[in-house]
């Protein structure tokens, strides 16, 4: 019984109630106060009436003063019960049936869908990532009221118990091309279990929230078991942008002698202040810039007049020794790194991915936590001045922020930055609707665990797609484009009509990276694309 029946129910009970009370009192008072008996079922009459004001006066008037005071007070009682039925009966009523409801089914007949058992932050990109490669999904969310609201934001969901045997075939697990549990640890094996039932074949995806539990996800027959986590925390150690290091990081490898990577602007680097074309990245380096983060945000292809700044990061492709060459660039030549100098907030499991990560490449780095734990160099509060001084922030050259609670980063990126106007903030976000605020609040580097897990989801899903994957707003993808073949990169003139780059062509098992406007595109080939997922899409839709 939901809550609009309960209230339905105490209501007419106590309506029912206060009229009996009424047509006892005023029978009782038209024999003791009026000398005029009534029979029960006329008092009851008389009440009914008054309350549902449809008739007055059949016992009017009265003589005395009790029962006038009594029959002005049940004339009130009725006005009240009145409107109270308003807000509790006929609003609610009102609303549930203009209410879009979840269905409980899917309602068409769907093959080679993903299964995305229940949503959470990290659901909202890989259903991003899912509608841009045109691949239907269906969402089981066990909250009705959840599953209203996505439903009615657009999102394919039904209503139903991923847990059950029920709820999965209502979800078309049997045709399904994979499922992904998605919920905490003792849910998600749960919902795993359950799929084997219903169907032993389905590829089935676990989101693992504590690693030291991914062999219960195994045991309970997950085919794949991602933690976001381990990735996010690779992820931002990759971002310190010191010296110490000349590999590349996260790079794509594309031909034998041909990458794309990266590569963050250091505050201290020659590159801070000058605009993309005035840089003179392309004619010193010779790689090509296929678009950059500025202050968290995306631009492909980025404007030449684009300042870089310690914030920008850029993404970049070209051979080995040029892509080393413009690392050498982007790096600070203020100062040789020394111990200490790299700051991690927050040891958790991010926090101790990033330390493992600083630990096999020989990076020093003290670390600051909440609690007293093997490795923790000062305990304290990330939001207290007093503590990030004894971690040392103040001389520290890179700080990474490594907090659970987004509202804590915040406020501990405001105290960094006050303390050290020129330290380099790398920060972790839980969801991604904060990531602005964490930039305004002075960060220069922003990662969200949801746009990074979705993104690893989606990875993971469209394997068969060759779908490559950066960390934000971007995909590199190989693609046919046969819309093109018989032109040439200039007569496409793709940038301007989609915002993505060709970087490759591959073609006959060659690749193709040095590309001017008179390359000419064949059918057959395939086509190495970056841009945003509204500009692939966008290039998928014209070109394949």
């Amino acid at each position: 019984m939901d809550t609009w029946q309960r209230r339905t129910v105490l209501y007419v009970v106590g309506l029912i109630g206060v009229i009996l009370a009424y047509a006892v009192a005023y029978d009782y008072g038209m024999t003791a106060f009026e000398n005029r008996p009534r029979e029960f079922l006329h008092s009851l009459q008389v009440v009914v009436e008054t309350f549902t004001t449809t008739g007055y006066g059949s016992d009017a008037p009265w003589d005395t003063d009790v029962m006038r005071v009594f029959v002005i007070l049940m004339d009130v009682t009725g006005v009240v019960l009145i409107f109270l039925a308003l807000p509790v009966l006929l609003f609610p009523l009102f609303e549930e049936a203009m209410e879009t409801t979840a269905p409980t089914a899917v309602e068409e007949d769907l093959s080679s869908h993903i299964v995305i058992c229940t949503f959470t932050p990290r659901g909202e990109t890989l259903v991003t990532e899912l509608e841009s490669w045109d691949v239907d999904y269906v969402i089981v969310e066990p909250d009705r009221e959840t599953a209203n609201t996505l439903h009615g934001e657009g999102y394919h969901v039904i209503h139903a118990d991923p847990q059950s045997v029920e709820g999965l075939e209502h979800a078309g697990l049997p045709s399904a091309r994979a499922l992904v549990a998605d919920d905490s640890d003792q849910v998600n094996t749960s919902i795993v279990l359950t799929a084997r039932e219903v169907d032993e074949t389905v590829r089935t995806i676990s989101v693992v929230e504590e690693p030291d539990r991914e062999r219960y996800h195994e045991l309970a027959g997950a085919d794949v078991v991602l933690s976001p986590r381990g990735i996010l925390g690779r992820s931002l150690a990759g971002k310190v942008t010191t010296g110490v290091s000349t590999t590349l990081g996260d790079s794509i490898e594309l031909g034998e002698d041909f990458d794309i990577a990266e590569l963050p602007v250091h505050r201290g680097s020659a590159l801070v202040g000058t605009t993309l074309a005035d840089s003179g990245i392309r004619e010193e380096t010779g790689v090509n810039v296929i678009g950059a983060w500025f202050r968290g945000q995306f631009q492909s292809p980025p404007s030449p007049d684009a300042e870089l700044d310690g914030s920008t990061v850029l993404l970049v492709s070209g051979t080995e020794s040029q892509l080393e060459q413009l690392k050498t660039m982007t790096l600070s030549n203020v100062r040789q790194y020394r111990a200490g100098e790299t700051v991690v907030v927050g040891y958790g499991e991010v926090g101790q991915t990033i330390c493992r990560e600083f630990a096999s490449g020989g990076v020093p780095y003290t670390v600051l936590d909440r609690q007293e734990k093997p490795s923790v160099d000062v305990v304290g509060d990330a939001t207290e001045p007093d503590d990030l001084r004894a971690v040392g922030v103040e001389d520290a050259r890179t700080v990474i922020l490594a907090l659970s609670n987004d509202t804590d980063t915040e406020f501990a990126t405001l105290v960094v930055r006050d303390l050290n106007p020129n330290v380099e903030i790398i920060a972790r976000a839980e969801g991604t609707e904060n990531v602005q605020k964490i930039y305004r609040a002075g960060a220069d580097y922003v990662l969200s665990l949801a746009t990074v897990s979705g993104r690893m989801l989606a990875s993971t899903i469209l394997r068969e797609e060759d779908v490559i994957s950066m960390d934000q707003q971007v995909e590199v993808v190989r693609t046919t484009a046969d819309g093109l073949a018989g032109t040439t990169l200039g007569e496409a003139d793709i940038r301007s009509r989609t915002g993505c780059t060709v970087i490759a062509v591959e073609r006959n098992g060659d690749v193709l990276t040095d590309l001017g406007p008179d390359v000419d595109i064949r059918r057959g080939d395939e086509l190495v694309v970056a841009g945003t997922d509204a500009g692939v899409t966008r290039f998928r839709e014209l070109f394949s």
